[in-house]
């Protein structure tokens, strides 16, 4: 069981996550005092410096449990469908549904964890590497099945990174767009710079609205 999903009665672990994650959202990293996490989770501070060493480690506790969960709901909707365009389609819904799902760690995961230092930048990098690599592969599939022309898919996957990564931000910090307003105009943006036909990207669109 993870703090992202709780069961009724939490372990001590779960619950100084998700203080944490409450903590950090509304205080950030810098401002935040473990003592803050204490009262928040409502247990001692040597249970929480028994369950991590410092306050960075409960940090990228937050940040590595989400990125968990995101790589598994990704490859879950990945798995269902048929062929790379879909696949492409399914692991951006998902995405941003699951962004929408958790708005205090996606704070935390893409603004908060930008610009910490050494250690959290290169966890964030390979995070975004990792994600841009799910992308890249189902481009590759989707060019070797002509369902695209060919193209710099590493390039293109980065792209998509950052465009997603933009878009989720500004909600994050305003509240608009909100994801499911986001979701269609992104995803024929996007699909149409990777040279998917217009009737395939309103098929999609079909696809999805049922």
């Amino acid at each position: 069981m993870s703090f992202l999903n709780p069961s009724p009665a939490p372990d001590t672990r779960d619950r100084i996550l998700s203080a944490a994650v409450k903590v950090f959202s509304t205080k950030g990293y810098h401002d935040t005092k473990v003592d803050e996490i204490v009262e928040e989770s409502d247990t001692s501070k040597g249970a929480v410096y028994f369950h991590f060493p410092s306050k960075q480690r409960i940090f990228l506790a937050i940040v590595e449990e989400f990125t968990g969960l995101l790589e598994k709901k990704l490859l879950e909707a990945i798995e269902r469908e048929p062929d790379g365009v879909r696949r492409v389609n399914a692991a951006l819904q998902i995405g941003l549904e699951t962004f929408g799902k958790y708005r205090s760690i996606a704070k935390i995961f893409l603004v908060q964890a930008s610009g910490l230092g050494q250690t959290f930048e290169e966890t964030r990098l390979d995070i975004l590497a990792r994600f841009a690599a799910v992308i890249k592969g189902y481009l590759d599939q989707a060019v070797a099945e002509g369902d695209i022309p060919p193209l710099d898919t590493e390039v293109a996957s980065y792209a998509w990174i950052g465009a997603i990564n933009e878009v989720v931000i500004r909600w994050v910090h305003t509240g608009q767009p909100e994801p499911e307003r986001v979701l269609p105009t992104l995803r024929t943006i996007l699909l149409r710079s990777i040279g998917v036909s217009e009737d395939r990207i309103h098929q999609l669109e079909q696809e999805s609205a049922r």
